[in-house]
C-alpha cells in the first residue's frame, strides 16, 4: 500500500483527492442517465468530457508551481482577449452571448476566468508582504473587476459573481485587514440598489421570484416550485434510481444541468444527500489541507481560493435549487451535464495537486 501511495505521489497525484473526484463524477453519470430519460449518448458525451478533464488534471499536476507562476499573466491575458472576442464574435444561446464557436469546439471563455482570475491576483501578491496594503488591494480589485464587467455584459451575472468571488478569496486569504473587509462590505451594500437598475428584467424577476415563487406558479416560479416538490418528495430514503416522478415525467426544467440536484434528492432522499454533501466536504477540506501544506505564497493563495470557490459552487447551486437563493444558472460541480465548467474544475484540481506534490521542490 505504501509503495502504491509513493508511486502515485511520484507522478504528482494525490490519491485521496483523485478517488473522491472520480466517485463524484461517477455519481454524476448515474444521476445524468436518469435525468436524461436514460439516453446513453448523453452519458457517453459526458464520460468523454470527464476523461478529457481528468487527463488535463493529471497533466497540469506534473507542472511545477514555478512554471505555472510564470505562465499566469499569459493565461489571464488570453482569457481577457477571449472575453473581448465573445463581445464581437460570440455565439448566442438562450438569450445570452457567452460562447465562442470554433466549429469543432464550442466553449465559454468565462469559465476559464474562474481559474485565471485567482491565479492572476495570487501572482500579483506573490512577492508582496502580507497582509496586503490598501494600494495592493485596489490593484487586486481592478484585476478582478475587468473580467467581471466583461462577463456581466454577456449577460452572465451568475458566472460574473463566481469569478469575482474567486478573486476576492485570494485577497481574503492573503490577510486582508478587517477594516478593509468592512469597507468593502459596506460599499457592496450601498452599491446593491445601483446594481438593481442595471440588471436585466429577467434577472430582477429571478430575485423577486425567490421570495414568492407561488405568485407566478406557471411562469417565473415554475422552476423553483417543481424543484422543491421533487426535493420534498424524496423523503428519507428517496424513491429509488430511475423512479423519480418529477424528473421522469418532465416536471423539473433543466433537470440535466442546473437542477440536477433536485433529481438526485427525489431519487436518493435525505440520506443520499448526506452522502453527497459528505463527499463535497471531504474534497473541500482535503484541498484546504493541501493548500496549507503547499510552499510559497502563490501556491497557498491559489489553492485556498480554488477550494473556497468550489465550496461556493456547491453552496450556490444547492441554495438555488432549494429556493433559498435566486436562480443564477450555476451548475452542480462535477454532477451537472456540461463541458467547459467540468473540465475547468478538474484543471483547477490539477493545480492543487501540483502545489501539494511539488512542495518539497519549491523554495519559499
Amino acid at each position: 500500500m505504501k509503495t502504491s501511495r509513493n508511486l502515485f505521489f511520484r507522478f504528482h497525484i494525490d490519491t485521496p483527492l483523485l478517488v473522491a473526484l472520480l466517485l463524484l463524477c461517477s455519481i454524476g453519470l448515474l444521476v445524468l442517465y436518469s435525468a436524461s430519460d436514460q439516453k446513453v449518448e448523453i452519458v457517453l458525451r459526458q464520460s468523454i468530457r470527464i476523461g478529457v478533464g481528468v487527463l488535463g488534471m493529471l497533466i497540469i499536476a506534473q507542472i511545477p508551481m514555478r512554471t505555472i507562476l510564470r505562465w499566469t499573466p499569459w493565461v489571464f491575458g488570453l482569457g481577457i482577449v477571449l472575453l473581448i472576442a465573445v463581445m464581437f464574435f460570440g455565439y448566442t444561446g438562450k438569450g445570452a452571448q457567452r460562447w465562442l464557436d470554433l466549429r469543432f469546439l464550442k466553449f465559454q471563455p468565462s469559465e476559464i476566468m474562474k481559474i485565471a482570475v485567482p491565479m492572476m491576483v495570487a501572482w500579483y501578491l506573490n512577492d508582496k508582504p502580507v497582509p496586503p496594503s490598501l494600494f495592493q488591494i485596489i490593484v487586486g480589485l481592478i484585476l478582478i473587476a475587468v473580467p467581471v464587467v466583461l462577463i456581466a455584459r454577456q449577460p452572465d451575472l451568475g458566472t460574473a459573481i463566481l469569478v469575482g468571488t474567486a478573486g476576492f478569496y485570494v485577497l481574503f486569504l492573503a490577510g486582508m485587514r478587517w477594516r478593509y473587509l468592512a469597507v468593502t462590505g459596506l460599499l457592496g451594500v450601498i452599491g446593491a440598489p445601483l446594481l438593481w437598475y442595471v440588471m436585466k428584467d429577467y434577472q430582477k424577476q429571478r430575485i423577486l421570484t425567490m421570495f414568492n415563487p407561488e405568485k407566478d406558479p406557471l411562469g417565473a416560479g415554475y422552476h423553483i416550485i417543481q424543484s422543491k416538490i421533487a426535493i420534498g418528495s424524496g423523503g428519507l430514503f428517496g424513491k429509488g434510481w430511475l423512479n423519480g416522478t418529477q424528473s421522469q415525467l418532465g416536471f423539473i426544467p433543466e433537470r440535466t444541468t442546473d437542477f440536477i440536484f433536485a433529481v438526485f434528492c427525489e431519487e436518493f432522499g435525505f440520506l443520499g444527500v448526506l452522502v453527497l454533501i459528505t463527499l463535497y466536504v471531504f474534497i473541500i477540506v482535503r484541498c484546504l489541507y493541501m493548500a496549507r501544506e503547499a510552499q510559497g505564497t502563490f501556491a497557498h493563495l491559489l489553492c485556498g481560493s480554488l477550494a473556497l470557490t468550489f465550496f461556493t459552487y456547491v453552496f450556490v447551486n444547492m441554495g438555488m435549487v432549494s429556493g433559498q437563493l435566486p436562480v443564477v444558472g450555476v451548475p452542480l460541480p462535477l454532477i451537472s451535464y456540461g463541458g467547459t465548467s467540468l473540465v475547468t474544475l478538474l484543471l483547477g484540481f490539477g493545480l492543487v495537486m501540483s502545489a501539494y506534490t511539488h512542495r518539497d521542490l519549491i523554495a519559499r
